[in-house]
């Protein structure tokens, strides 16, 4: 864990706080100092965040938590207007909340691919949406969770590759429209983390899959990233550290991607 204050009196939202890439980076920022609202739907998992990040706090690092969904417009509006109501001012909003499924895409009902859409695309417009007229005033940043599979396709996740394009454009339209109004907006595209939502997946592929087909998410010696790397990226982007990144999706996968 880094020693640095980078995040000493910066107001912070994560969402997808309860596990993964959104924990370690509520974990990460709290450290260096953040006041951070973790915000999931997993109740518990968000327990667990707030506790774990409670005791690796330093440089005034505070931490708090909500559960609200990331679909619910009326939830994502409150959610934001309470916590600058509290702390003041918002100075950056990390988007890491998402889900992933497979299926073989002749197989995949046009609901369940409009959910992964709702939730990852979806989820994160909303956040940037309620959260851009506040990062205006602080001339703060937005740092989204694109993916490899946005670029390097997945297979039979057709779905969640089509989600994160979608973020990865959203990332790039937003940071193009703010740049003169001193905000910036990135995002992260992580490969293959050692997350429980990776963990899940690996358990719950569809009959008949080619596994061959999934040698670029790893390296040769079959590890994974682990989620505080990412987390440190993400600590990096948001910080005055990134002040001159703008705009970028930057790639977190080993070099499995070439």
């Amino acid at each position: 864990m880094a020693q640095a204050s980078r995040f000493a009196n910066k107001n912070v939202i994560v969402t997808g706080g309860a596990s993964g890439i959104g924990r370690a980076t509520v974990i990460r920022l709290t450290a260096e100092g953040g006041h951070v609202l973790a915000v999931d739907l997993d109740e518990s998992g968000l327990n667990e965040t707030v506790s774990l990040a409670q005791a690796t706090a330093d440089h005034g690092g505070r931490v708090s938590a909500i559960c609200a969904s990331i679909t619910d417009e009326t939830a994502v509006r409150q959610t934001v207007q309470d916590f600058v109501r509290e702390h003041g001012q918002l100075h950056a909003l990390i988007n890491m909340a998402g889900v992933l499924r497979s299926s073989h895409t002749t197989d995949t009902d046009f609901q369940t691919f409009m959910q992964v859409v709702q939730i990852n695309l979806g989820g994160t417009f909303l956040f940037c949406r309620e959260a851009l007229p506040y990062l205006v005033e602080s001339k703060g940043n937005i740092v989204n969770a694109a993916s490899t599979s946005a670029f390097f396709g997945h297979a039979y996740m057709a779905a969640y590759s089509a989600s994160k394009g979608g973020v990865a454009a959203l990332t790039q339209a937003l940071s193009r429209e703010y740049m003169n109004r001193g905000v910036r907006v990135n995002a992260v595209a992580p490969g293959g983390i050692a997350t429980p939502m990776v963990a899940a997946q690996a358990n719950s592929f569809p009959e008949g899959v080619d596994f061959s087909l999934y040698q670029h998410l790893t390296r040769p010696d079959r590890q994974l990233g682990e989620p505080q790397e990412v987390a440190a990226a993400i600590a990096m982007l948001a910080s005055d550290d990134g002040a001159f990144i703008n705009g970028a999706i930057l790639r977190i996968d080993g070099g499995t991607h070439g």
